[in-house]
């Protein structure tokens, strides 16, 4: 994987339009492949957040709708905001069930802010993409009083380290900027990094952080395209990437066969409204 650090930074110096568009054409595989989020942090983000039964939640960067169909299986109302074209039309699929999700096409920088109506805040993997300007005065008014901000991070789901050092190679030779593992300690100390963020923003305080370990068995085309909804992988050039994959798709079912074990980090980081 690319540099954590510098990954946040060319999220963050991308324009609005840009971003608008950044998932749009692997919408579907990012529906398909992306891991859920455990229901031991979801329940915990309602406990912790003292969600009322009939609470109201703003989702910031709902994505397909991922994180959305757990709140609102909890029957939650929820309005949530996606600036894909394709994945907002996913999130609208996903959720025909529930009629108290309301979905809008928007950047949560251009969504009209109505103040003091939600009950909580809810990021699922998609905070980092908010213009840091307006990302916490933003949500705190927002919310109602005591409200609470709700961060969820799903992390890369990443085969074992042995299965990883046989692709070291092929990125080198494909894609020497990026790399195929990443320590879960880096994965800790940048979210760790946002909930300071959190803090010092001076619009939260109480900060609880909890984390779950989390394993998935991909196909190998599966995993290829949980790949391709990565940010890292979306940068390179398109021939760079059909390179890459056709490698990473040879040594795999050579190795591991048609299946392959993966494990990624969960982290809930929840705070309250000063």
């Amino acid at each position: 994987m690319k540099d954590i650090k510098q990954l946040l930074n060319d999220i963050q110096s991308k324009d609005l339009e840009e971003k608008k568009t950044w998932y749009s054409s692997v919408a579907e595989a990012y529906d398909q492949a992306r891991p859920r989020y455990p229901q031991q942090l979801i329940n915990r983000a309602v406990e912790l957040a003292q969600l009322p039964a009939d609470g109201i939640i703003l989702e910031v960067g709902c994505g397909p709708g991922i994180a959305t169909t757990a709140f609102a299986d909890l029957g939650f109302s929820i309005v949530a905001i996606e600036p894909s074209e394709e994945s907002c039309q996913l999130a609208r699929d996903n959720c025909s069930q529930y009629p108290d999700v309301e979905l809008i096409n928007s950047t949560f920088e251009e969504w009209q802010l109505e103040t003091g109506k939600f009950h909580a805040v809810l990021a699922a993997t998609s905070f980092h993409w908010v213009s840091k300007e307006i990302r916490y005065q933003k949500t705190a008014d927002a919310l109602k009083e005591n409200g609470f901000l709700i961060l969820l991070w799903n992390t890369p789901p990443q085969p074992n380290y042995e299965v990883c050092q046989l692709l070291n190679q092929l990125y080198q030779t494909h894609a020497p900027s990026l790399k195929p593992y990443e320590e879960i300690e880096n994965y800790q100390q940048n979210l760790s990094k946002m909930a300071e963020t959190v803090i010092n923003s001076g619009k939260f305080q109480d900060l609880v952080s909890e984390q779950l370990v989390c394993d998935v068995t991909y196909s190998i085309d599966n995993y290829l395209a949980l790949l391709s909804t990565l940010s890292p992988y979306i940068a390179l050039d398109p021939q760079q990437r059909e390179s890459l994959f056709q490698g990473i798709k040879e040594i795999l079912e050579l190795e591991v066969g048609n299946s392959l074990e993966t494990s990624y980090l969960s982290v809930l980081q929840i705070a309250k409204k000063i």
